[in-house]
């Protein structure tokens, strides 16, 4: 405590050098903290809307298996789940932790007003789900469930449809089947999109889809969930696909793929190995009943797990480069430092005080400094990281990474520590050669020396 206590006290005598060097580290952090909550934020923003264009991060969907009706014809499939609550109860029973999960049923197609066209796709869903509801930013209208085929669209399909809440369209799509089919719907709601991705969404209620495209009652097309945890996908989708496996033991209607050959046949892309498994093209992948295929959202977009990767590699990167530049400052500062007391040093040597503890003066003074300038640079970022979250950013180019038209920042408490760690250890090897020095000083040969 003494050490530390002196430390202290050394830390107020050059006030103008100390402030220019905590500054200096601030500055070092400032930059590093920051790069690292935007870059996170960004990609975090991506995911989160490819999340929610899918449903969730686990998405469990039903294939069917059917032969071509006519000589030469093509084996196709069918993406139908008939029962509806199965999927849901083999995911409450094995207790996995979610937030929400849905049931829709997805109908791409082009939406017909007044000669213009618009493609979009459309997701039948249950409007009642929470937060759905607290998705959706209308610009006009809202949700009408008691309109038949009520279409919630988006603002830009809305725009380059001229079309407004109340006016009907004809939808065209296609039945589950590969049938041609149209239909009449009404503009209920007009909601805000934020990039290209989410311009092409529309909603309906789950049944009105349902009916639109022939789908059997009670029947959709995938089941998602949203995992509390997105870092426990592959865990999920493992149990949930081995729980339908011993289904199928008993049950020659109930199939599934299987992960652990996709991953060996495609290890890169576990998407496209499950793909393979259920190719119409290859007749020995045919199946009767349903075939169910369980993915995570890394399956279908490996990269955002490399792009996150990449990012962490990156700022921890620059956090090196920032802090060795910083450290050769602060080196060079304590040999000053050590010039400058050295008939100081001798009479503290001389008064009892031992070698080690003269070490301990030296590297707890350049700790602290950089604990306090790290703090304040990690303070500063948190002010402007705020103050850049509420600036409104209408850009399309930027849209993906963007929440509701703003940037975000997302900080780790793990990475902010190791930061703080290798920022202790480097100011701790920066100071060694001066604290050694003063250590072995002899009090006689210090007290003796005339700066």
């Amino acid at each position: 405590m003494k050490t530390i206590s002196l430390s202290l006290r050394n830390l107020t005598r050059n006030k103008r050098r100390n402030a220019i060097l905590a500054v200096a580290i601030a500055f070092g952090f400032f930059v590093v903290t920051a790069i690292d909550g935007l870059t996170t934020g960004m990609v975090g923003n991506l995911e989160n809307q490819i999340t929610q264009l899918v449903g969730g991060n686990v998405i469990a969907e039903g294939l069917e298996w059917e032969n071509p009706t006519t000589p030469g014809g093509k084996a196709k499939l069918v993406n139908i789940v008939r029962d509806r609550d199965y999927i849901k109860n083999i995911v409450d029973e094995l207790n996995l932790k979610y937030d929400y999960y849905s049931c829709f049923t997805t109908a791409g197609g082009t939406a017909i007003f007044n000669g213009k066209k618009s493609s979009i796709q459309l997701y039948g869903r249950d409007l009642n789900e929470k937060l759905l509801r607290e998705s959706f930013q209308f610009t006009s209208g809202g949700i009408n469930q008691d309109v038949k085929n009520g279409l919630i669209i988006s603002d830009k399909a809305a725009s380059s449809l001229n079309i407004q809440v109340g006016d009907e369209l004809i939808f065209s799509t296609y039945t589950v089947y590969g049938q041609n089919t149209f239909a009449d719907m009404k503009v209920t709601g007009i909601i805000k999109s934020n990039s290209f991705m989410n311009s092409m969404q529309a909603y309906a209620d789950i049944e009105d889809v349902n009916e639109i495209i022939e789908m059997p009652e009670g029947g959709y097309s995938m089941f998602s969930i949203y995992l509390r945890d997105k870092n426990q996908q592959t865990k999920a989708a493992m149990m949930i696909e081995e729980r339908i496996r011993k289904d199928s033991e008993t049950n020659p209607e109930i199939n599934v793929t299987s992960r652990i050959e996709a991953m060996k046949t495609n290890p890169s892309n576990i998407g496209k190995g499950i793909e393979r498994q259920i190719d119409p093209k290859k007749p020995e992948n045919e199946w009767k009943g349903v075939k169910y295929g369980v993915e995570t959202l890394y399956d279908e977009i490996p990269q955002i797990k490399t792009v996150l990767n990449i990012v962490h590699i990156v700022t921890t990167v620059i956090l090196l480069v920032i802090l060795l530049i910083v450290m050769v400052g602060v080196s060079n500062t304590y040999r000053m430092v050590l010039y400058e007391r050295i008939r100081e040093i001798g009479t503290m040597r001389a008064l009892g005080m031992t070698g080690k503890d003269t070490r301990r003066v030296f590297t707890n003074e350049a700790v602290i400094l950089c604990i306090i300038g790290a703090l304040a640079g990690l303070l500063f970022a948190a002010i402007v990281m705020t103050i850049v979250h509420f600036i409104p950013i209408n850009n399309d180019a930027l849209s993906f990474f963007l929440q509701k038209g703003h940037f975000t920042f997302k900080l780790s408490a793990v990475s902010i520590i190791v930061q703080y760690l290798m920022l202790i250890v480097l100011t701790t090897i920066a100071v060694r050669g001066s604290a050694k020095t003063a250590a072995r000083m002899s009090p006689a040969e210090a007290l003796r020396t005339v700066k």
